[in-house]
């Protein structure tokens, strides 16, 4: 998930758009008509794509927030101010109270 959707200084609420249905989908339909040698990595494939779509929206918001952390060289304690600073600087259009929420939700839902 490049970025999430619904996040700007005038709406704190967050979207998180998913489309591992139609992607495992695809890949099921690759793996039926898959050689040997492809149908291993189709096969872990498709793992990939169910185990991701069970994730809850939540759990990929927390994601998201470190991998945004992450991106931007951020390593210190994620309850602190400057994690909300640096989630910030790398996503400017975030309000505060979005990324205040993120933070939490990261902190609750480790990786």
């Amino acid at each position: 998930m490049a970025g999430l959707t619904g996040l700007n200084r005038k709406h704190n609420s967050v979207l998180v758009i998913r489309d591992a249905d139609v992607v495992a989908a695809a890949l099921r339909e690759a793996l039926a008509g898959a050689s040997p040698e492809e149908r291993p990595g189709l096969e872990r494939a498709v793992a990939l794509v169910e185990s991701t779509a069970e994730a809850t929206a939540t759990q990929l918001r927390a994601d998201w927030t470190r991998s945004r952390l992450t991106a931007v060289g951020f390593t210190g304690d994620l309850s602190s101010v400057a994690a909300t600073k640096a989630l910030r600087q790398a996503e400017p259009s975030l309000s505060l109270l979005a990324a205040v929420q993120l933070q939490k939700e990261a902190l609750t839902h480790p990786a």
